[in-house]
């Protein structure tokens, strides 16, 4: 029995080794992907999906479930077939919002199917089966969640993340977190959620913009008791080398498939409020959320026409020319604040020429109250708001500064 199990290992270290040999060991020395940092930093930064060192030894021998998208990769490589490659034994794929591969559209339903590459089963967590069940994980041994997020409350990768430690929890599974940098953790702003106004794209008493990583995030979720009836999830998270909340940060591959840029990214958490209103984001075009625009708005200056394509397939004013505000030359690639601006000057562009926001429920589901609406409609400006803010922003600082791994 004993030579069996070393046979065992010394077979899985020689895959183990061949890994780092095909991938040249860059993931740890050369390091000369696409990544910018802060001169604070020792050196590259090194997602925790990188670190096979860290987490490889826990997943041999298991049955292992991994929660992933486009963004789940080592260097150029998806991390379901860099963890195949070494014998490691995933059973199942579960998938977030946009599906495994990432070309669904907003608030599509994804169907389960077959990954056309491995053969895994891919289990949607979106829809009506957002929370992994117990036959879903039955012969499962372990998870792996290895998921992109960009710091915004209302980026449903985050109620993916709680519904799965909280399968985790009820099954008593571990779950490993590879942790990734979020390229809006260097500031929060925006409003904290109120409890009445939770959904999927809002579960968690935080701001708009809450300035942590993903890995971050998972043990604010469990160390205060936000799980169903405060059960904890036997949690790991492999921490990003060289990084801090300031580090520079540029995703290798877009997080979904309206989020094309850095820019897109910047803009997403001041922009996305639109998305209950009458007014455009760009979806439709080639640079979504890099502009905002509407029919009544003054034919003069920026215009662009939304058509349906991949990824957003049935746009607000599909064919439809909209004026507006091109802010890929007014706007930096790093944005600190939540800018109510956009929202304040289509308010007062619109005035009585159209409805500004039609979809009321969900605006607030946005904003996480409905004081902000409220506001809008009686006229304030960006700095009244923002000042309503504050009392909130302060409670969640201390809160969040007990979760922080980078600081």
């Amino acid at each position: 029995m004993k030579n069996s199990k070393a046979n065992s290992r010394f077979l899985f270290l020689q895959k183990y080794i061949k890994l780092w040999q095909a991938v040249g060991f860059v993931v740890l020395c050369n390091l000369s992907f696409s990544v910018s940092h802060t001169d604070n930093t020792k050196g590259p930064i090194i997602p925790g999906a990188y670190q096979l060192n860290k987490y490889l030894d826990s997943l041999v021998g298991k049955q292992v479930a991994l929660v992933a998208n486009p963004t789940s990769l080592v260097k150029k490589t998806h991390l379901v077939d860099t963890l195949l490659r070494v014998g490691v034994s995933i059973s199942k794929i579960f998938a977030p919002e946009h599906g495994f591969r990432g070309d669904g559209d907003a608030g599509e339903h994804i169907n389960n199917g077959i990954d056309d590459k491995t053969g895994i089963s891919v289990i949607s967590l979106y829809g009506n089966h957002k929370k992994p069940t117990k036959e879903d994980l039955e012969g499962v041994n372990i998870v792996v969640f290895d998921i992109q997020d960009v710091g915004v409350r209302f980026y449903t990768y985050l109620s993916t993340l709680h519904y799965v430690m909280e399968a985790c929890a009820e099954n008593n599974l571990p779950l490993i977190l590879l942790d990734r940098p979020n390229p809006n953790a260097h500031y929060v702003d925006g409003p904290i959620l109120q409890p009445e106004f939770k959904s999927f794209i809002g579960l968690h008493p935080v701001p708009v913009v809450y300035g942590m990583t993903i890995g971050e995030y998972a043990q604010m979720i469990n160390g205060e008791g936000w799980l169903t009836g405060g059960i904890k999830c036997e949690l790991t998270v492999i921490p990003v080398l060289n990084y801090t909340h300031k580090s520079s940060y540029s995703l290798p591959v877009p997080p979904s498939p309206n989020l094309k840029s850095d820019l897109a990214i910047a803009l997403y958490p001041s922009l996305c409020l639109f998305e209950a209103t009458t007014v455009s984001v760009g979806r439709g075009t080639e640079r979504p959320f890099e502009m905002y625009g509407h029919p009544r708005f003054p034919q003069e200056g920026f215009h662009f026409t939304p058509t349906m394509q991949s990824g957003s397939k049935y746009p607000p004013h599909v064919n439809k020319i909209c004026s507006g505000f091109d802010l890929r030359v007014s706007s930096k690639p790093r944005t600190y604040e939540l800018n109510l601006f956009y929202l304040t000057n289509a308010r007062d562009i619109l005035a009585d020429s159209a409805v500004f926001i039609n979809q009321n429920s969900f605006f607030n589901r946005l904003a996480g109250n409905s004081e902000l609406k409220d506001l809008l409609y009686k006229g304030w400006g960006p700095k009244e708001i923002r000042a309503t803010w504050e009392p909130g922003l302060k409670a969640f600082q201390k809160i969040r500064s007990k979760y922080l791994i980078y600081r």
